[in-house]
């Protein structure tokens, strides 16, 4: 029952007077250089640059106990960064704004840290160098107002038309009045796509001011300058980015 039932939704459309020939399709240039030596390319168009700050409060809990952090190597990753730009109808839209740009990602950090290793007895004899690998997110919006402009995308369009039917009303009407109407039985539409360029960034380069402060720090003695080991931590992190933010466009050039 319900193999039969999978396979009349798959042959749920049909398709009549299929033939093997192959239609001649007439073209018609959609734009031809004038002057001599001019050309049109489609490249990506440099519509910004921005230094974008951000400040970021993380906690980082250790799976051991730490003495002491020997380094931190951080790496920026950038998953989304959008221009939210408003659409237009014209093909030749175009605005340099303001308009919000997106952005998330993550600081991407491996910290060495030594961790202590006690004998038997309870001393500390030793300690190992150990990393932990963690990704703290970031998001932010900001305004900004480009450079140079930016294509708007332009508006999909829908439209639905009709044809006017005249039919009799039949018995138990005067023979002279007629339905006029449309015909229900008939859709007619035209629509338009328009498949727009989104504009993208890139990351041209990134810096990172942090402090990282141990809150659970226990010392082995009661002196100020004895050893201790700590396993949470608060960072507090100021990022700025340097987005560029692009868009392929076509220009005409010699």
């Amino acid at each position: 029952m319900h193999d039969n039932h999978h396979h009349k939704q798959e042959n749920c459309v049909s398709f009549d007077n299929q033939s093997a020939s192959i239609e001649h399709c007439e073209n018609t240039p959609t734009d031809t250089p004038f002057f001599s030596g001019s050309r049109r390319i489609r490249v990506p168009v440099n519509l910004g640059e921005f230094d974008v700050m951000s400040n970021i409060v993380a906690n980082i809990s250790f799976p051991e106990p730490v003495l002491e952090i020997k380094d931190i190597k951080k790496r920026i990753e950038i998953v989304q960064c959008r221009l939210l730009t408003r659409a237009t109808r014209s093909a030749a839209g175009s605005s340099t704004g303001p308009f919000p740009l997106f952005i998330k990602g993550f600081v991407r950090k491996n910290i060495q840290y030594a961790s202590p290793v006690y004998s038997e007895t309870g001393e500390c004899v030793s300690s190992e160098i150990k990393s932990l690998t963690t990704r703290v997110p970031f998001q932010c919006m900001t305004t900004v107002r480009l450079e140079s402009p930016v294509r708007l995308p332009q508006l999909n369009r829908r439209d639905e038309f009709d044809f006017a039917i005249t039919k009799d009303l039949g018995p138990g009407h005067p023979e002279k009045d007629k339905l006029h109407s449309s015909d229900l039985s008939q859709f007619h539409q035209h629509s338009e796509q328009a498949y727009n360029d989104l504009p993208f960034c890139e990351l041209v380069r990134s810096e990172i001011v942090e402090w990282d402060e141990a809150t659970d720090r226990q010392t082995w003695e009661s002196s100020a300058i004895s050893e201790g080991t700590f396993q949470n931590v608060t960072e507090k992190m100021q990022v700025t980015l340097t987005i560029r933010v692009l868009q392929k466009q076509n220009l005409e050039v010699c």
